[in-house]
């Protein structure tokens, strides 16, 4: 089972999060995040981010990454969105 955990940060402090389970293997493991990652913003009601170059290669090294006001095209009211794989 791949899980994904969607944390929104505003102040140091956790104000929502999910988890996500994607239970499809027959999908590659990029398509499992990015699945994850549109449920997510489906959840928490966003747009989805850009990902830029720092949060492919944060991804890439320790599965987890930031996306922060730079990464979306609207306002968001949080200081940013943390994705987490806890499990593949």
């Amino acid at each position: 089972m791949f899980r994904m955990w969607g944390k929104i940060w505003k102040n140091n402090r956790m104000v929502r999060d999910t988890v996500i389970c994607i239970t499809d293997y027959s999908l590659s493991r990029t398509a499992m995040v990015f699945q994850a990652l549109d449920d997510i913003c489906y959840e928490f009601d966003l747009s989805k981010p850009i990902w830029l170059d720092s949060n492919i290669s944060e991804f890439q090294r320790i599965a987890k990454t930031r996306f922060t006001q730079d990464s979306f095209i609207e306002k968001i009211p949080f200081d940013f969105l943390e994705l987490q794989v806890i499990e593949e």
